[in-house]
């Protein structure tokens, strides 16, 4: 009986949904504001599909079956595609992980949290408004400070350098290896070797 309950555990795959923040449209590509979008299209995950307000993926990924998902409903509004498709895959809020943009961090810094505030950042806000919990999982990727003279504003919805996408790289797999140990249930680690 125990081999068969470890053969079912090596077996059964756990449902994740990773959301990547962003906004849609040509215009918004590779900006600082789309990192999270950006992190997702590094993966080559292939086809994506048009559902409940976002562009989805889904792909047996890390030994787990994941929910890549690009909300299409513009940043601010980020929650709206996250809920309709938690509840309607019905996925654990233990289970969701969202990665996007931090303008305190250095481009190539990531940062790794079980939960927190919104931080001040439109797209986090939502989707704690409507989950009405902050009790989700997050990976920061670090866009760089915003210069003093610039508006924020215009500082998230600018495009990266040669040089910063480059370093860009090398960020986007360090969050790849995150994610990796969150789904495997190792944030802790995460957060040890990334933090």
């Amino acid at each position: 009986m125990l081999n068969l309950l470890n053969i079912f555990k090596k077996n059964h795959l756990e449902k994740w949904l990773v959301v990547g923040l962003g906004n849609p449209g040509i215009e918004y590509k590779n900006t600082r504001h789309n990192a999270g979008f950006s992190f997702i299209d590094s993966l080559s995950i292939g086809k994506f599909k048009n559902k409940f307000k976002s562009c989805l993926a889904e792909c047996k990924m890390f030994d787990q079956s994941l929910i890549f998902l690009k909300p299409q409903t513009f940043m601010n509004l980020s929650g709206e595609s996250a809920k309709q498709i938690s509840e309607f895959y019905k996925i654990s809020i233990n289970n969701f992980v969202v990665i996007f943009d931090d303008i305190s961090l250095p481009i190539g810094k990531i940062r790794i949290r079980k939960n927190g505030s919104h931080g001040g950042h439109n797209g986090v806000k939502n989707i704690i408004d409507l989950l009405k919990t902050n009790d989700f999982k997050r990976i920061k990727i670090g866009v760089g400070e915003k210069p003093i003279d610039w508006e924020l504003k215009d500082w998230v919805l600018s495009k990266f350098s040669s040089v910063e996408e480059e370093i860009l790289k090398t960020s986007f797999e360090n969050v790849s290896s995150a994610l990796k140990l969150i789904v495997n249930k190792n944030i802790t680690n995460a957060m040890n070797k990334f933090n």
